[in-house]
C-alpha cells in the first residue's frame, strides 16, 4: 500500500437514537444512526412507523382520499 494517502481507521462509537451504543472501527470517530440491530423491525418483530419529511402522513392522508371515493358503475 502507498503512505500517506489512506485515512486513519481508528474507535468508533456508533449511537442510536434508542439509546444504543456500539463500539467498532471507523474512518470517522463518532456516528448518529436512527435505527440500529435493537429497535429495528425486522429483528425486534414489532412494527415501528419511521417518518422522513411527513412522508406517512401524505400517504394516510392520498389513501383515506381514495377510500372515500366509489368507482361508477357500468350501466348494462
Amino acid at each position: 500500500m502507498k503512505k500517506k494517502i489512506h485515512p486513519k481507521y481508528v474507535h468508533c462509537t456508533i449511537t442510536c437514537a434508542c439509546g444504543n451504543k456500539i463500539e467498532t472501527r471507523s474512518t470517522v470517530e463518532k456516528i448518529s444512526v436512527d435505527l440500529c440491530s435493537k429497535c429495528h423491525p425486522f429483528f425486534t418483530g414489532r412494527q415501528k412507523i419511521v417518518d422522513s419529511a411527513g412522508r406517512v402522513e401524505k400517504f394516510l392522508k392520498r389513501y383515506a382520499k381514495r377510500k372515500t371515493t366509489t368507482r361508477k358503475k357500468k350501466k348494462e
